[in-house]
Order: C-alpha cells, then sequence, then structure tokens
C-alpha cells in the first residue's frame, strides 16, 4: 500500500497539473459518482491528509484513498499515457485545458461539501508529513501511544488514528533502526524513547518525499529470508495487528530482540520471491 509520501508527492503532483484552473473534463466512474460533473469549477487546491488525498473545488471536495494498488497519472491533455495501463481501472478523470489526471484502481472515492472533510478524515490522528506538525503533534501522538500500553508497537504505529501516514514499510524500518520488535508493548518501550520513534517517522517519511527509492535501501522490509545488511541474521516477517486488519512486520530477531508471537519459525522466502526461490528455501 502506498505509504504518507507517495501520497504526498501525488497531492503535489496533482496540484501543480490542476490548481488555479477549470476543469474541462470529469469523468468519475465510481457508482456513487456516475452522475457528477465536476465541469466549470476551478480547483483550488490539492492536498495529502495522511493516506488521503482531498481535491478541493470551489466548495466540494473529491476525496479518494489509493488502498494497495491506486495511483494518480497526470500526462498533458490530448496526449496518451506514457505507460500502458488497462483502462478498465480507471476511476476518476480530471482534466483542464494543460493538463489530464487520471485516477487508476483507487481503493475510495467521495465527494463531499468541502466544510464535511471531517466525515472522511476527521478520525485520523496528527499527520506525520501536514504543515501542523510540531512538538504539540509529538505529545500528541506519543499521548495516544502509552494510551493502549500493552499494544505491540508496530501495530500501533500502523493505526492511522494515532499518526496518519506511516505503513509497514516506515513502520518497520524505524524499528529496525531503533532496535525495538515490532511486537514490544508499548509501555515497555518508553515516553522518551517513543517520542524519539515518532519523530524518526517524520524524518524517514521527509526524506521519502524527495523520491528516495524504499526497496533497495530498507534494512528489513521485504526481505524475509535474506541476511540482515547490519549482522547476517536471517530477516523474518510475521502478521501484526488483529484480524482483519493484520498486516506483515519484518524484522531482525538479532538486531531487534523481544517478543515475536506470531511467526512459527518455518524457512521463509523474501516477499515477491519466486517459485522457484521460495521452493529451494523450504527445502534448507
Amino acid at each position: 500500500m502506498p505509504e504518507g509520501d507517495v501520497v504526498w508527492r501525488s497531492a503535489q503532483r496533482l496540484h501543480a497539473a490542476l490548481a488555479g484552473r477549470p476543469l474541462v473534463r470529469s469523468d468519475l466512474r465510481w457508482p456513487s459518482l456516475a452522475t457528477v460533473d465536476l465541469r466549470g469549477r476551478v480547483v483550488d487546491e490539492v492536498v495529502s491528509r495522511g493516506k488521503h488525498l482531498l481535491v478541493r473545488a470551489e466548495g466540494l471536495t473529491l476525496h479518494s484513498h489509493l488502498r494497495m494498488e491506486g495511483s494518480w497519472h497526470v500526462h498533458a491533455t490530448g496526449q496518451p499515457w506514457r505507460t500502458a495501463r488497462a483502462s478498465h481501472g480507471v476511476r476518476a478523470v480530471l482534466a483542464n485545458a494543460e493538463w489530464t489526471a487520471v485516477g487508476h484502481r483507487l481503493g475510495m472515492l467521495d465527494l463531499v461539501p468541502t466544510g464535511e472533510e471531517a466525515r472522511l478524515v476527521g478520525h485520523l490522528g496528527p499527520d506525520v508529513l501536514g504543515p501542523g506538525w510540531g512538538p504539540a503533534a509529538v505529545e500528541a501522538v506519543v499521548a495516544a501511544l502509552l494510551a493502549q500500553p500493552q499494544r505491540a508497537v508496530g501495530e500501533a504505529l500502523l493505526d492511522q488514528r494515532v499518526l496518519a501516514g506511516v505503513g509497514t514499510y516506515f513502520m518497520a524500518e524505524a524499528l529496525f533502526l531503533r532496535g525495538l520488535s515490532p511486537w514490544s508493548p508499548v509501555g515497555a518501550v518508553g515516553e522518551e524513547a517513543l517520542r524519539v520513534l515518532v519523530e524518526l517517522e517524520r524524518r524517514m517519511l521527509l526524506a521519502g518525499t524527495k523520491d528516495v527509492a524504499h526497496g533497495s535501501l530498507g534494512h528489513v522490509h521485504a526481505r524475509s529470508g535474506l541476511p540482515c545488511r547490519r549482522c547476517g541474521t536471517t530477516v523474518r516477517v510475521a502478521p501484526i495487528g488483529q484480524t482483519p486488519q493484520a498486516r506483515s512486520a519484518f524484522y531482525c530477531p538479532h538486531c531487534q530482540p523481544g517478543p515475536t508471537p506470531t511467526d512459527d519459525g518455518a524457512p521463509q522466502a523474501p516477499l515477491g520471491a519466486c517459485r522457484e526461490v521460495s521452493r529451494e528455501i523450504r527445502r534448507r
């Protein structure tokens, strides 16, 4: 799932292409919005809120969430997409005379009065990349974390009601850098260590807004079955959180000592490994 930095970059691209210009095309391919026509409205701004995108246009807000596979793409109006994507995956098209924005495989699409955006994003905690981030936001996140001291710290970091914008990649990588097991109880981590952890999440996502590649630089995320880049111990992965919200937590057992209650110890292949590699690892 795209994380806060990816959504932030998408908002920046959409804002540059759409803001201040009237829409000449509006095609919302979503059952509840099929008859909506936004043509003629001037887009005021496009902003991100955690993993949510908000396109504001003269009193209305088009809200989208990318979920697992969604994306927004911008190209010159009248020109074809530079990369091939299935047309049946298109969920929204917004265009002005210069630029066209296409929402592909979006997970959510809603239209509400701008004054009622809280119906869709009001439940979110402080946005780690939001303009209002500061000491007060850090303290609010730490307080929310400590409110459930027995909760696994990795699960708590993924809770968008606590901290908006962090996903499995930044959760796993920040906990690795801090030497914490994802299943460590929040209360055992300690208030000051949580404060440092939250600030680290902020710095990492800020680096992500500069389009830093995730996969090639990560220490543990998606590296199950491969040696830890720090100590050589085999990196592992296990579910964290409660079904159906359970997610994957990658970790190094040596660099991140602590509880691992959902790991059965079975051999594991790297995320996305081909079948041949997976079979070879299982034979070891």
